[in-house]
């Protein structure tokens, strides 16, 4: 029987906010082989406000201990009394894994975020182009959708590459939304048949050649990519090379940027050049955890903080997903991140632990 007490005018509920949740699955279906989407909704009764492409970083409870994991939203915010996610299980995922065994109806996580900035709305255009490859067709499927409720007229092009057709994610939605959807063309293509299903698309993998083919004018659009790295590098590269405007590009990725490390030329003691500067400790207070500690030379807040037995949550560690935000109550810090925190969250006095090393005493909440 449906608990009508969860019913409630959407302005009788508090928004969601981009601090800890607790979400509870009300379902979970599979989509394709090894491939199963996840559906939540909030355990305190509020609304889920972000942007169609944002990511979510889940804490999963298992036996070893809290996983820290980060998934694209598939789920529209224009319906925003419920989120999901769709997610893959590799071979060796650890965390999808875990939620394809445990995560049942009535099962409960906690979840941060919203965050993330590979969002249309972040981007206007009068005509997008939606490339993925596998999993990577999330974002896109969230974005498409909220146009489907708000913006059906929208001139959309959805290329989407799998493996195999009974391996193309939201197949079926997606040809009901281009029968729905008067801007909306969509291209699929597989790289090897199947004895499973007949295929009549197009095979073989995206290029020069096929990319015209699938959207004529691909110049005049902004172009969302997500997929494998291998698959994102071989479109960049491709538009690249046709010349397409780069700055009208835009890929979603959760993998660390490559850091370029420059040694130091220091010499050894006794051969007449410089020894390295001994630098003091920084004093760190985290107040929640009434713990005073010490961070040493080039630690960031988060190396302090575990070394000192506080937890502050973290899942990407370079600063993307947002995770590890907390506020600075008092003191300086360098701060170099890679998108996971908003200008105002800075003037409000947040920092990414992951990424912020203490110039001064510092004072954290945490």
């Amino acid at each position: 029987m449906t608990d009508l007490a969860l019913y409630r005018h959407l302005d009788e509920m508090a928004p969601w906010n981009d601090r800890l949740q607790v979400l509870e699955v009300i379902g979970v279906s599979d989509e394709v082989p090894d491939v199963k989407t996840f559906t939540f909704r909030s355990d305190n009764q509020t609304w889920f406000r972000y942007k169609p492409g944002q990511f979510v970083t889940l804490e999963l409870p298992t036996a070893d201990g809290p996983l820290m994991r980060t998934y694209t939203l598939s789920s529209s915010p224009s319906r925003p009394f419920s989120i999901a996610v769709t997610v893959k299980a590799q071979a060796g995922s650890i965390g999808t894994r875990w939620m394809f065994d445990n995560l049942k109806p009535g099962a409960h996580v906690k979840a941060y975020g919203p965050a993330g900035d590979f969002s249309l709305h972040s981007h206007p255009a009068a005509k997008y182009l939606f490339i993925s490859a596998g999993s990577g067709v999330t974002p896109m499927m969230s974005m498409l959708r909220w146009l489907n409720d708000c913006a059906p007229w929208t001139d959309v092009g959805f290329v989407n590459c799998a493996r195999r057709a009974e391996e193309i994610i939201f197949r079926k939605e997606l040809e009901l939304l281009g029968s729905r959807m008067p801007g909306l063309s969509l291209g699929f293509m597989i790289e090897e048949r199947s004895s499973r299903e007949g295929w009549f698309g197009h095979m073989g993998r995206i290029d020069a050649i096929r990319l015209p083919l699938l959207a004529p004018d691909f110049r005049e659009r902004e172009i969302f990519c997500c997929g494998p790295d291998p698959f994102m590098r071989a479109v960049r590269q491709m538009l690249e090379a046709a010349g397409f405007d780069m700055a009208r590009y835009n890929q979603e990725s959760f993998a660390a940027p490559a850091v370029e490390e420059v040694p130091v030329p220091f010499a050894l003691p006794g051969d007449g050049g410089v020894e390295p500067p001994v630098e003091a400790a920084t004093p760190v207070r985290f107040s929640l955890s009434d713990v005073d500690a010490e961070c040493l030379a080039g630690q960031t807040v988060l190396q302090t903080a575990r070394a000192s037995g506080v937890r502050i949550p973290a899942a990407c560690e370079f600063g993307l997903c947002g995770t590890c935000k907390v506020k600075k109550v008092s003191g300086e810090v360098a701060m170099s991140h890679n998108g996971g925190i908003l200008d105002h969250e800075i003037d409000d006095g947040f920092i990414l632990a992951c990424c912020s090393r203490p110039l001064t005493r510092l004072e954290i909440e945490a």
